[in-house]
């Protein structure tokens, strides 16, 4: 089992990045939670890592704080919740949010994440809520790098596409939040926040 990598990050293409570790490049998908927090330049990263083996692909999965692949972990394990919901989980609110909304049984905020309808949000609710006394709460979320990337706008649809957003609707969801001189993480941020708040 991989656990943990150490490299720099040599490309990002949300939700995959490769991060190169001793000329070896390791592709890895991770949320937006940590691309968010990723350095801007040429600084190493260490990202706590979850391999995932089936029979067709094993897919390797990154998270720039260990408690995220705890909560990861833990949402494979509910009925339903695959690695690309777990990961739209992830991108779509934070783990404070995420524990908030099954604390209060809030159905609703969970029901706007891609891919989530109301009986999983019910089911999250119902088989998380004994679970999350593990997670420590206390982690203030870091501010986005402010990275350019050409093309931010089409990098950012393709990426909430890759969460599970149909295409339409992502296109939708990034010309409102859309500013000419943001980066492509921030700019996924501002759409998945405005999702968020309707």
């Amino acid at each position: 089992m991989i656990g943990l990598l150490r490299g720099r990050v040599v490309r990002r293409q949300p939700p995959f990045l490769l991060l190169e570790v001793n000329g070896v490049g390791y592709e890895v998908e991770a949320p937006m939670s940590t691309f968010y927090d990723l350095p801007a330049g040429e600084e190493p990263v260490t990202l706590y890592t979850h391999l995932m083996v089936r029979d067709d692909a094993h897919i390797l999965f990154g998270f720039i704080r260990e408690r995220d692949r705890a909560l990861f972990r833990t949402l494979l394990k509910v009925s339903g919740v695959g690695g690309k919901m777990a990961l739209a989980i992830l991108s779509g609110m934070s783990a404070d949010e995420f524990g908030l909304a099954v604390q209060s049984g809030d159905v609703a905020a969970l029901t706007r994440l891609p891919g989530v309808g109301k009986k999983t949000a019910e089911r999250l609710i119902v088989e998380m809520r004994d679970r999350l006394e593990k997670f420590d709460a206390t982690v203030p979320p870091a501010a986005a790098p402010a990275r350019r990337s050409g093309g931010a706008d089409a990098e950012a649809v393709d990426a909430l596409v890759a969460l599970g957003y149909k295409p339409a609707e992502a296109s939708r969801m990034v010309r409102a939040v859309f500013q000419p001189e943001m980066a492509t993480e921030a700019l996924i941020r501002a759409a998945l926040q405005g999702a968020g708040s309707k």
